[in-house]
C-alpha cells in the first residue's frame, strides 16, 4: 500500500500501497510509486541525550512484536518480502533467483494470476522457502488481467463489466460483500493446498482487505481458521492507528482496533515498502534512509522484483523500478549495509516457529 495515498480514492496508475505492498495493505501487495515511507520514523524525544530516560509511560510500554517473539530488545528486525509472485513470468524468475541463491526467502503468490501455479509447484520442491499467498481481489493493469479463483456466480460483486476483478479497491468495497470476499480468499488458499502447497502466510494485494472494517474481520477470521499468519499490523498502537487512519486513509475504527488486538497470532510493529528512485543508485540510497529511520521492532518491507523485459514493459509502467528491485537485495553494497546496521533478517517461517515455541 502507498502510505501517503488514500487507498479509498482512485488514482491514475491504478495502484495502492500494500501495507497491512497488499496488507493497513498489508501489499500489503502493491506497486509502490511513493517515496520510501515508514510508520515508525519519529525519533524518541530522549535520543539527544543518548540515553533512555525512564518515565511512567516507558515503564508501562508494551513489548514490541519482535520482543514477544524472542528477538533481542532494541533491534530492528526486517521481513524483506517479495510481492506479486505469480503475476507474470518475469516476477517468477526474479523470485526464483532471490530464493534459490539464498539472498532472500519470503514471497507471496497472486493465485488468480496466469503464472501462479508455476510458482506454487516450484514451492512444493523448495520446502525451505517461505512462500505465502498475496490474496488478490483486484486486477489493476490495463492489458494484463484476471478473474476470481472461485465460481464467478458465487462472487458477482467482485467482478467488473469485463468479467475480471475490479481495477481499484474502492470499486471492490462498493460492490463486494464481506461474504463474497471470504469466499474468494478461501478459494485462493484452497487452490494452493489442492496443488500440494500449504502457504506459510497470507497478505493482501493493494491493501484491499483493509478497505472496510468488515473485510478486516474476514481477513483475521480466515487467518485464525487456517492458522496461517496474516501481515497484520499492530494498530492497537495509537501511533500506528493514526498513521493508517490519517496518512494512509484506511478506516481504522475502534472495531478494527479491537479485532486486531484480539488477533492471536504474531503482529507486525511496522509495515512499509521499497520506494522508487530516478536512478538505481538513488533508489538504493532511499532504501538506506528508510532503514535508518526505523524504530526497533518487527518491520515488513515489501517490494516487487521482476525481470525488466519487453513483456513486463507491456504490463506496467513501473517496469524499471521492478527491475531495479530485482537487483537490490543481491547488491553487495546493500548486503554490507544491512550487516553494518546490525539489523536482523527474518521470514514468516521463523516468526511462526518462534511463536509456537513461546506458546
Amino acid at each position: 500500500m502507498k502510505i501517503k495515498t488514500n487507498p479509498l480514492k482512485k488514482h491514475s496508475n491504478g495502484h495502492f500501497s500494500k501495507i497491512l505492498n497488499s496488507a493497513l495493505g498489508i501489499a500489503f501487495a502493491l506497486t509502490i510509486l511513493a517515496l520510501p515511507t515508514t510508520l515508525l520514523a519519529n525519533k524518541h524525544a530522549n535520543e539527544a541525550t543518548g540515553k533512555a530516560v525512564p518515565t511512567a509511560e516507558s515503564k508501562q510500554k508494551e513489548q514490541t512484536g519482535a520482543e514477544k517473539l524472542g528477538f533481542p530488545s532494541g533491534k530492528v528486525v526486517l521481513l524483506l518480502h517479495i510481492d506479486d509472485a505469480g503475476m507474470c513470468p518475469e516476477a517468477n524468475t526474479s523470485t526464483f533467483n532471490y530464493i534459490e541463491k539464498g539472498f532472500l526467502n519470503s514471497a507471496a503468490v497472486m493465485m488468480p494470476c496466469p503464472n501462479a501455479e508455476a510458482i506454487i509447484k516450484w514451492a512444493t520442491k523448495h520446502p525451505k522457502a517461505d512462500i505465502g499467498l498475496h490474496l488478490t481481489l483486484t486486477s489493476e493493469w490495463t492489458n494484463h488481467r484476471w478473474g476470481p479463483v472461485s465460481d464467478p456466480k458465487k462472487v458477482p460483486g467482485l467482478i467488473d463489466p469485463d468479467g475480471k476483478l475490479w481495477h481499484e479497491v474502492p470499486d471492490v468495497v462498493a460492490h463486494a460483500s464481506a461474504k463474497e470476499v471470504e469466499t474468494e480468499i478461501r478459494a485462493q488458499i484452497e487452490k494452493s493446498i489442492a496443488l500440494g502447497y500449504r502457504p506459510n502466510h497470507i497478505d493482501t494485494h493493494m491493501g484491499t482487505l483493509y478497505g472496510s472494517p468488515e473485510y478486516v474481520k474476514v481477513f483475521l477470521k480466515v487467518a485464525e481458521d487456517y492458522h496461517i499468519p496474516g501481515n497484520i499490523i499492530n494498530v492497537a498502537n495509537p501511533e500506528i492507528a493514526e498513521n493508517f487512519r490519517v496518512a494512509a486513509g484506511y478506516p481504522i475504527t475502534e472495531e478494527v482496533i479491537t479485532n486486531i488486538r484480539n488477533y492471536s497470532m504474531p503482529k507486525l510493529d511496522n509495515f512499509t515498502s521499497v520506494g522508487p528512485g530516478d536512478t538505481y543508485e538513488i533508489k538504493r540510497t532511499n532504501f538506506f534512509t528508510l532503514v535508518k529511520s526505523l524504530k526497533a521492532g518487527l518491520t515488513e518491507i515489501i517490494f516487487h522484483p521482476s525481470v525488466p523485459n519487453e513483456n513486463l514493459k507491456s504490463i506496467t509502467g513501473t517496469w524499471k523500478q521492478r527491475g531495479w528491485e530485482g537487483d537490490l537485495f543481491a547488491d553487495p553494497v546493500v548486503i554490507k549495509f544491512l550487516k553494518d546496521q546490525g539489523v536482523i533478517i527474518t521470514d514468516w517461517k521463523e516468526i511462526m516457529a518462534r511463536f509456537e515455541k513461546k506458546k
